[in-house]
């Protein structure tokens, strides 16, 4: 478990699946998502992946919840290792609950994430990649010291995806 001023980020449980659905198959929260909000099955395969990747690596995509409400699941997060193309790089990803926007959540998250990556877990550089129309994670992505590195290709059809990049 981590904690920021607001936040509290922990091992995601198979209790909290329910949740993690409901947030990934909001249309609002997949605006920027190409393939759209997730199904159930590819819920279920996501989450497992999610909690394959802790049992592998001791790290991984947290559950995110309030201080004030540790009950209330409003996210998941944290940093995996992800494909950018045909390379494997340390990603940082997220993907809030709509009640949760505008708080400012995104970004103490982000901060804390790549403090702990490259900090504690003593990773050399974080990534993360965003559809170039979500203003918003882009922005949570530079407030969060991460620098513009490329474009990738990874949606066929698509606008590519922007790369950002933090190094020690």
């Amino acid at each position: 478990m981590i904690a920021t001023e607001r936040l509290i980020l922990r091992k995601p449980a198979k209790e909290d699946f329910e949740r993690f659905f409901e947030i990934n198959n909001d249309p609002k929260t997949n605006m920027h998502n190409p393939s759209g909000p997730m199904g159930f099955e590819k819920a279920e395969s996501t989450f497992a992946r999610m909690l394959d990747h802790w049992e592998k690596h001791n790290f991984g995509g947290w559950t995110i919840v309030e201080k004030d409400n540790p009950e209330n699941i409003i996210g998941f997060g944290g940093l995996s290792y992800k494909l950018y193309g045909e390379e494997e790089k340390l990603n940082l990803g997220y993907r809030f609950a709509p009640e949760a926007w505008g708080k400012g959540y995104a970004t103490e998250f982000s901060k804390k994430t790549i403090a702990f990556g490259l900090n504690d877990l003593n990773k050399e550089e974080i990534f993360g990649v965003v559809r170039p129309d979500n203003v918003t994670s882009v922005k949570v992505l530079e407030k969060s010291g991460m620098s513009l590195a490329g474009k990738l290709d990874d949606v066929p059809g698509q606008p590519e995806s922007l790369i950002y990049i933090i190094q020690k």
